[in-house]
């Protein structure tokens, strides 16, 4: 094995032990979901959203889809799991309203993906290197979107000078999963992994700048609306992408 392929798959490794520490990151908000029986002001659009990223991303590194992209596969096949987890714990505590909003998301989603799925495998049989643009660029569309949804989280530090909800570890880790991704990208030559990993990458760097500004200042953050402060914890933390 030749010191390319090695440096891949060293960084493809630790590209899916960061993902897996973001994806497991909400693990606090649905164990406090549980004990309180209630959702409160948090939003399960993110959930929704990571899970349709994950599945797109999982079937854009299968071998008959993308070549040397298994480990890709793995860790979103992991967060496939683990965001449906997330979902259904959302749907059982959610209110009736919300449930309907959630559940008709989660509907479009898998149409969505199936849509993806089906054209590649059908419109697209005999023309491999038109398969993987397809699945690529789709990929890659809700991979940027999934990796900007902590952009509501920084504005909401840079308002309230706190940070509060968004905790350095998460910050390091958004940034070593997306770095991580870039350089796997870059090694194996694939625009549609080190494309949006390094938006990640940037994002992520953005988020220490913020966290060393404003880690010692006191924050104003109970004068925020209750359902400002849900969405912007939803879309925090749920991020993890690869």
């Amino acid at each position: 094995m030749g010191k390319e392929k090695i440096l891949h798959l060293v960084f493809g490794i630790f590209g899916n032990a960061t993902g897996l520490f973001l994806f497991l990151a909400p693990t606090v908000t649905f164990k406090r979901i549980i004990t309180n029986k209630s959702t409160e002001q948090f939003s399960g659009i993110p959930y929704v959203m990571t899970l349709l990223n994950c599945l797109l991303a999982a079937w854009y590194g299968m071998p008959f889809i993308s070549p040397n992209n298994v480990l890709v596969s793995a860790i979103n096949g992991t967060g496939v799991v683990i965001e449906s987890i997330y979902v259904l714990i959302f749907l059982i505590y959610a209110p009736k309203k919300e449930k309907g909003k959630i559940l008709g998301l989660l509907l479009l989603i898998l149409a969505i993906f199936t849509t993806v799925a089906l054209v590649s495998i059908l419109a697209f049989r005999g023309h491999d290197n038109l398969k993987k643009l397809f699945c690529g660029i789709a990929a890659t569309l809700f991979s940027i979107i999934m990796y900007a949804s902590p952009l509501s989280v920084m504005r909401l530090v840079i308002k309230t000078k706190s940070v509060e909800y968004m905790p350095f570890l998460l910050s390091l880790f958004v940034f070593l999963c997306g770095t991580s991704w870039l350089i796997y990208g870059l090694i194996g030559k694939d625009m549609f992994i080190y494309i949006p990993n390094g938006f990640g990458c940037l994002l992520g760097t953005m988020q220490l700048c913020i966290y060393a500004i404003y880690r010692n200042k006191k924050g104003e953050i109970k004068k925020l609306p209750s359902a400002e402060m849900g969405l912007a914890k939803s879309n925090y933390f749920q991020n993890g992408q690869s």
